[in-house]
């Protein structure tokens, strides 16, 4: 079964240009004041699928934790099933999501460094798996989606979820120091292309090497190793789009890749294609929407 790709990068305002998603099936909401420390974008997403078909959709990792909400029927990642309201952890894996029937729904990307304010417990637990909502907020992930699956329109919906992750942000420690650090550390490390040393880091943010490894589990989800590989990762990406007949032995050495070797090896892993592969993918099904 063919499988559709979809990326987005820190400056993509809705999804990369290698993506195949229909157009309009997404769409992205304006992030309100009082989040915007916290949560980098909202997106509302609406599919309906033929009965008895599957789409399959290659979802490459940015690192990010997400909250969604399932209003249609909700999609499921590699072999495990979708829930309703669900939190979904940290990951440098690739994800294939495979979607039935109608698809529709709010996904809230929290910031790098911001997660645990809006989790409730450090990012770190669940990175790497999507758990059930209610399991962190204790009953109100179900009750808030119902509220917004009540709600008359997208407007309105936005509204609700708006003012409870306001409220979830009050109840708590929000801009502490420390995720105030780790939002650092994690802004360093993307600024370098994952290529600065994480002893420069940590002293950048006036921690040791050990603090900015529970720094980071606390708050990212991700070991700061992992980010600084996913951070290479997204250099090499955004280098393709200006260059998509690159030098690869070249980008290598220039990505802080120790050579081409390196560079396809990584690709596979955090992408589950090579580079080439990735390259035919995105010519060939590219939906070409603007970045």
């Amino acid at each position: 079964m063919a499988e559709r790709l979809f990326l987005r990068l820190d400056e993509d305002p809705l999804h990369g240009p290698e993506s195949s998603v229909p157009a309009g099936t997404l769409r992205a909401v304006p992030v309100g004041a009082a989040l915007r420390a916290h949560v980098s974008h909202i997106l509302l997403y609406r599919e309906t699928i033929a009965e008895g078909h599957e789409v399959r959709e290659r979802v490459l990792p940015d690192g990010a934790v997400r909250l969604v909400f399932n209003f249609g029927d909700a999609p499921s990642a590699d072999e495990g099933e979708g829930h309703a309201a669900e939190a979904i952890g940290a990951s440098i894996a690739p994800v294939v999501v495979r979607m039935r029937r109608r698809v529709e729904g709010l996904s809230v990307t929290l910031r790098p460094g911001a997660a645990a304010a809006l989790l409730g417990m450090p990012a770190g637990e669940i990175g790497g798996s999507a758990v059930h909502l209610d399991a962190l907020w204790r009953g109100e992930g179900a009750e808030l989606l119902e509220r917004m699956a009540e709600a008359p329109g997208d407007a309105a919906r936005v509204a609700l979820l708006h003012r409870a992750l306001q409220h979830r942000l009050a109840a708590g420690d929000a801009m502490g120091q420390s995720v105030a650090m780790a939002m650092r550390a994690a802004q360093l490390i993307t600024a370098s292309g994952g290529r600065r040393p994480l002893r420069e880091v940590a002293a950048a943010v006036g921690v040791g090497e050990r603090r900015l490894q529970q720094l980071f589990h606390g708050h990212v989800g991700l070991s700061p190793r992992a980010w600084s590989r996913l951070a290479r990762l997204h250099a090499c990406l955004r280098t393709l789009r200006l260059q998509p007949s690159p030098a690869w032995a070249d980008m290598a050495v220039d990505g802080g890749f120790y050579d081409q070797s390196h560079l396809v090896n990584e690709f596979r892993a955090l992408c589950g294609v090579t580079p080439t592969e990735f390259m035919d993918q995105a010519i060939s099904g590219s939906s070409k929407t603007a970045a």
